[in-house]
C-alpha cells in the first residue's frame, strides 16, 4: 500500500464500511493489515468494506470460529493503487482470537498467509503474531469512542 497515516472519526457502521471501501484503492498484492480493536469494535465491519472495495460482491462473515475466511476477488472490479499492474486475486480474513498456543498458528498456516504475495491478508486479533508480522504490515486501530463512534487509526 502506499505510505498512510491517517484518523478517521467514523460515526456509524456504514461510514466505517465507507472509509474502508476508499482505503481499499490504496492496497496492493501482498499487503497485510493488523487490524487492533476490542470486542464489538468494528472489525468485521471493516473488513465488509475493504473486500467491497476490492470487487467483492457476496456477504463478509467474522472467521471467529475457523480462524481464516479467503475471498476470491474478481479482478475486474479492482480500482487499487496497483491497477495496471498485478491484482489482488484474494483476500484473507484472518481472526486469531481464539488462537492459545503456537501450534494453532501452524495448524491454520498462519506462514502461507503472510507470505502470500498474490493476495492482501486482513488479520484480526494481530497481537498474538506481533513478532512474526512483517515491518511493512499496515496497522490499524479502531477504538470505540462511544455506541456508535469508532476512531480509525491508520499507519503503514
Amino acid at each position: 500500500m502506499e505510505k498512510v497515516k491517517t484518523v478517521f472519526i467514523s460515526k456509524s457502521a456504514k461510514s466505517t464500511q465507507t472509509f474502508a471501501k476508499s482505503l481499499a484503492k490504496k492496497i496492493r498484492p501482498g499487503d497485510i493489515l493488523a487490524l487492533y480493536g476490542s470486542l464489538g469494535a468494528g472489525k468485521t465491519t471493516f473488513v465488509q468494506g475493504l473486500a467491497a472495495g476490492l470487487g467483492y460482491k457476496a456477504r463478509v462473515f467474522s472467521p471467529t470460529f475457523i480462524f481464516v475466511r479467503p475471498y476470491k476477488l474478481a479482478n475486474s472490479k479492482q480500482q487499487t493503487a496497483n491497477s495496471n499492474k498485478r491484482k489482488i486475486k484474494i483476500l484473507y480474513h484472518i481472526d486469531l482470537y481464539r488462537v492459545e498456543k503456537e501450534t494453532d498458528l501452524k495448524t491454520i498456516g498462519i506462514e502461507e498467509f503472510l507470505t502470500d504475495n498474490d493476495a492482501v491478508s486482513v488479520i484480526e486479533w494481530p497481537e498474538k503474531i506481533e513478532n512474526k508480522l512483517p515491518i511493512k504490515t499496515i496497522k490499524i486501530k479502531i477504538e470505540v469512542i462511544s455506541e456508535n463512534e469508532r476512531r480509525i487509526k491508520v499507519d503503514g
